[in-house]
């Protein structure tokens, strides 16, 4: 290991709760905060299947009021956060519980992020912009995939530039997580798909990542083998709680990974057609994320081989080069498996949205002014982003 002359943090939240029926303790962890009314920040679909209610209930029953704001939409906007903060402050709330996944938990964050700070979540966007801490925060995580629920990352559309605001505070981060796969188990095989897929975007991008520790190495690791020993079998039976459980390790340490030595191309292109099309965040990184690293893969052979391994492939007798291929091999297949689609046409089509090539270059251009591509191992020309764009149609 090389020696920098670099500082790196390491970020997590203050307590995590993990495990069957880890969620009961959010009364508790709400009076220890010192709160009494919290807001709720979720979605739709969330309060639809019922688990909205069971969390207000659960307060209720514990002698706490909750107040409701579930507009939250997939890709969250400017508007969503502001919303919620008008409801926060109607309410007289004094602390935040996020329910979901990856929308929830950056809506929530925005609302904290605006109600400490004071004015527009458009003033946040950048690294650590923020002066005053967020209200008391609890993040209860109903998806294994985008670790939202433990980072400092807050993704937010600003829906007048269509760009996905890539908002990056250490004070966002949840004061304590709850990763509860009791919770997860209605997740449909798509949606599941999906949000593993996103897991192991998080766990490449950081372990090839130019600030990558020994700390943040051994949790892209751990979240690889994870993630291809359980994913499949979480698609293939969402009942089978060894293997919710163990995509709820598997993205949390993806999570710790790429929380703390950040990500990559493939996430500030994903960011872009999130924001131009309002395509799904995980499948877009699903697609994307075998080609971004095809382009890496002479950056750091080494640890493209090593991966292959942890993915369960078969390098033997190999030569470097072929070895580090393999890796992508097992991403394909593993896509392909869980029923990514094919390509962004394809993944357009399935959401009823029609990806254009003429809109690639706004969309590389923007890509290149990402936070994200920052610790990405190899420094793409616009020609070579546009490139991956096309071969990911």
């Amino acid at each position: 290991m090389a020696v920098r002359e670099e500082v790196y943090g390491f970020f997590i939240p203050s307590v995590t709760l993990m495990g069957i029926g880890s969620h009961k303790e959010i009364p508790n962890k709400i009076k220890a905060l010192g709160s009494k009314k919290p807001l709720l920040v979720t979605d739709k679909g969330i309060t639809a299947v019922g688990i909205t209610k069971q969390i207000v209930d659960l307060m209720k029953a514990n002698g706490m009021d909750c107040v409701v704001y579930d507009e939250t939409i997939p890709n969250p906007t400017d508007k969503n956060v502001h919303d919620g903060v008008d409801v926060y402050k109607k309410n007289k709330c004094d602390s935040l519980i996020t329910l979901g996944g990856g929308s929830s938990h950056d809506c929530g964050k925005g609302v904290g992020l605006v109600i400490a700070n004071g004015g527009k979540i458009h003033d946040f966007e950048g690294v650590d912009k923020s002066t005053k801490p967020m209200p008391p925060y609890i993040a209860v995580n109903t998806t294994a995939g985008t670790a939202s629920e433990m980072t400092r990352f807050c993704i937010i559309t600003d829906t007048s530039r269509k760009v996905k605001m890539a908002i990056v505070d250490w004070r966002v981060t949840p004061t304590i997580a709850i990763d509860d796969p009791l919770l997860m188990m209605g997740m449909p095989p798509a949606l599941t798909a999906a949000t593993g897929m996103d897991a192991l975007t998080h766990a490449v991008e950081a372990y090839v990542s130019t600030i990558a520790t020994p700390m943040t190495d051994a949790c892209a690791e751990k979240a690889i083998k994870l993630i291809f020993k359980f994913l499949r079998r979480a698609v293939a039976n969402g009942q089978d709680i060894e293997a919710r459980e163990g995509m709820c390790y598997a993205q949390y340490l993806a999570g710790m990974a790429f929380n703390n030595a950040s990500l990559g191309h493939v996430h500030a292109m994903a960011h872009q057609l999130g924001g131009f099309y309002d395509l799904p965040h995980g499948e877009c990184n699903a697609i994307l994320l075998p080609h971004v690293e095809q382009f890496n893969l002479i950056a750091c052979v080494e640890r493209f081989s090593e991966m292959a391994t942890w993915m369960g492939e078969n390098i033997e007798g190999m030569s470097p080069r072929a070895a580090a291929e393999m890796a992508l091999v097992g991403i394909r297949q593993l896509s392909a498996d869980v029923g990514i689609p094919a390509g962004l046409i394809e993944l357009g089509k399935r959401y009823g949205k029609d990806v254009k090539a003429e809109d690639i270059p706004t969309m590389t251009s923007n890509a290149q002014k990402d936070a994200c591509g920052l610790t990405n191992p190899r420094r793409p020309k616009d020609s070579d982003v546009t490139a991956i764009y096309q071969a990911a149609l």
